[in-house]
């Protein structure tokens, strides 16, 4: 029994500990309108081509995104670019294959079917032209990270000069949304970074919103359809729950007569 009491209060203390550290690192990130929020919630098709544009020409080239093929850009509830603009996307990049019938290996323009091109060959190669950090994988980074696309949104414009009192080692930068407020990763975004086809002003903050969108995207392709399924589950269960109402009234009103 003692033991067992004993057990109780260290988990009792650990769970408190816990929430205090909890509570502690909690921090109040940037807010925005997300239009896939909600029950409803749907992606901006425009936003989704703006935010891949940001991560081709910011982010791919020390950032992978292995989950997606460059056919995930034509296919319903994602970017929609057109079949023939997706096919040129792949085409403007070199992918390696073969081998080839004298066993060597070539490169090739790319194809619908081809995964997106890695930017390092592999993690050491990674790790050595980022100063030993190696970056991650921005597939399913929205989904890995606590905050999801709040963190993401903020992180890319929580850049600014430190604090007085906290030094950092060359090549880390202070970003007030990273967990230990420092980072090896410079600022990404600058105004004007980008030039955005559709006239979009390419400001951080409209970068920061459209990259974060298409991140969310790539981790949820099927989120609409997600919500369409839970709102037909939705209605389903409202019209049910109506039928098994006036089913239950009309069987009692006969047991009442009975008696």
């Amino acid at each position: 029994m003692k033991k067992l009491f004993k057990l109780i209060l260290i988990l009792s203390l650990f769970s408190l500990n816990s929430s205090q550290i909890f509570a502690a690192e909690k921090v109040d990130y940037l807010k925005t309108d997300w239009s896939f929020k909600g029950l409803f919630g749907k992606f901006d098709r425009a936003t989704l081509q703006r935010g891949y544009q940001v991560y081709t020409e910011v982010c791919a080239s020390c950032h992978s995104m292995k989950y997606l093929s460059y056919r995930n850009l034509s296919e319903e509830g994602g970017p929609e670019f057109s079949e023939a603009a997706a096919k040129a996307i792949a085409a403007s990049f070199e992918v390696k294959d073969g081998p080839n019938a004298d066993g060597e290996m070539f490169t090739r323009p790319g194809k619908l079917s081809d995964k997106f091109v890695m930017p390092y060959d592999n993690v050491k190669a990674a790790q050595a032209a980022n100063g030993g950090a190696y970056p991650p994988d921005m597939s399913v980074l929205v989904k890995a990270r606590g905050g999801g696309v709040d963190y993401i949104y903020s992180l890319l414009q929580g850049y600014e000069d430190p604090p007085s009192g906290v030094t950092l080692d060359d090549g880390v930068y202070y970003n007030k949304y990273m967990y230990g407020n420092k980072i090896r990763m410079a600022a990404p975004l600058s105004d004007g970074i980008v030039e955005y086809g559709d006239g979009t002003n390419a400001s951080v903050e409209q970068m920061s919103k459209d990259v974060t969108t298409f991140l969310m995207w790539a981790a949820e392709p099927h989120l609409e359809a997600r919500h369409q399924m839970g709102f037909k589950a939705i209605v389903y269960l409202i019209i049910l729950t109506i039928l098994v109402y006036f089913s239950m009234k009309k069987i009692w009103s006969r047991v009442e007569s009975e008696v």
